[in-house]
């Protein structure tokens, strides 16, 4: 055998002896791309993307624990001391489409109170798109005015129904001019089963809620009307608010249909519904804000009805670190027409997150 045969026949050998250990050999799977959390900021701070779609997702909450003296709501509130805790969590969605923003609102309550009673509330949870809402939420007769003031015991003296299902159409011009129009569940909220007994069993007819607003520079008016099916009479709400810079006034007055009557609102709902007062014909709320400096802010809110029930709240709202909130809030009501009054505190903690 000569040389050069003898290399031909190793280099055939390494072939072989390659070719088998390649088909042998163990080939790693492609890792897969890591998708990494995006921020959606079109919707506001907070909203980040759902990994692999298109939707906004925000979550938030609060937890929040106060001891409360009396109850500002009752003058037949005899309790020393009460302690309540509450855990809120909020999950907002948002996702753009060819008729705007689709959104969605969910808001559930857990409440733990003196006597180791827990209670579940699903507080709000509606979809909203293009400007309409349906599902649960408060009544546009509180929300379109933007409730009362700036005060824990702000509904004292009742200013309507809170939480119902609803289908509404909110209007912005986008030149100061706002308009609602809802149409509410007459049974769900308060006042739902006919504030004065009235039979509401079979009760199909829905409630209406409509309102107008205007704003300009540091001026903003608002009038809401609501009408109540089962007692076939409503109320109609109107709000000026101003804010000066160093300090934010309003001054909101209601009118009820029917002085004699109550309805879903203008009931005795507040500081009335122990004693079935409601407002006669009208009531009447006002109050200041005064920003003290950047952590510190002082309220004042006073109420008064017809009936002669006159409410009176004042705290101050402590801002220690952000969004830690310390808020003790004392309140003096008296019911004339029964010759009562009372008063009550409150020390709340609240944390947001």
């Amino acid at each position: 055998m000569n040389i050069k045969s003898l290399l031909l026949g190793s280099a055939a050998a390494l072939v072989a002896v390659s070719g088998a250990h390649a088909a042998d050999a163990i080939v790693a799977a492609e890792p897969e791309p890591l998708e990494y959390v995006r921020i959606c900021d079109a919707y506001g701070a907070g909203y980040f993307f759902i990994p692999g779609t298109e939707t906004c997702l925000k979550i938030g909450g609060k937890v929040r624990t106060e001891g409360k003296w009396y109850d500002a709501y009752s003058p037949d509130s005899h309790y020393g001391t009460l302690w309540h805790t509450r855990a809120e969590l909020n999950v907002n969605t948002a996702t753009d489409t060819e008729y705007g923003p689709l959104k969605t609102e969910t808001i559930i309550r857990w409440d733990w109170n003196d006597g180791n009673a827990t209670s579940t509330n699903l507080l709000w949870a509606y979809i909203s798109l293009g400007g309409f809402t349906v599902g649960k939420t408060d009544s546009q007769f509180n929300q379109f005015t933007g409730y009362a003031g700036d005060v824990i015991n702000d509904d004292v003296v009742y200013d309507g129904p809170y939480e119902l299902n609803q289908i509404t159409y909110n209007y912005d011009a986008g030149n100061g001019f706002t308009a609602v129009i809802s149409v509410e569940d007459s049974n769900s909220g308060s006042g739902a089963t006919g504030s004065n007994g009235e039979d509401s069993h079979n009760h199909y007819a829905p409630d209406v809620v409509a309102g107008v607003g205007y704003k300009a520079g540091a001026w903003g008016f608002k009038v809401v009307g609501g009408y109540d099916s089962i007692v076939e009479e409503g109320a109609i709400k109107a709000r000026v608010d101003a804010d000066f810079g160093a300090f934010s006034a309003f001054l909101m007055g209601g009118w009820n249909t029917d002085g004699d009557k109550l309805n879903k609102y203008a009931g005795a709902g507040g500081g009335g519904a122990a004693s079935g007062i409601g407002w006669g014909d009208w009531a009447v709320w006002g109050g200041v804000g005064v920003p003290i400096n950047e952590k510190l802010k002082w309220n004042l809110q006073l109420a008064y009805t017809d009936s002669k029930i006159f409410a009176a709240t004042t705290n101050v709202k402590w801002n220690p670190v952000k969004n830690l909130l310390i808020e003790p809030e004392v309140s003096y009501t008296n019911w004339d027409s029964i010759n009562q009054d009372q008063w009550a505190g409150i020390l709340r903690f609240e944390r947001n997150f």
